[in-house]
């Protein structure tokens, strides 16, 4: 069976962290900022771990090699 190849898209936007969880960045920041808050703006700063449940369902779907 060959090896099975990480999605391209989901290398862009997740990372594993060293205990396995999976961390991605904040959504609505891209374009459109002058309608935002500026508190959500300030806490879609960086980036999160993502829930476990969501987690679960992209690495073993997306992050294959991971």
């Amino acid at each position: 069976m060959p090896k099975l190849k990480t999605k391209s898209g989901a290398k862009k936007r997740f990372r594993l962290t060293a205990t396995g969880k999976v961390r991605m960045n904040f959504a609505r920041k891209r374009h459109g900022l002058s309608k935002r808050s500026q508190k959500m703006k300030r806490k879609a700063r960086g980036s999160k771990i993502m829930s476990a449940p969501d987690s679960r369902i992209v690495k073993r779907n997306f992050l294959l090699n991971g």
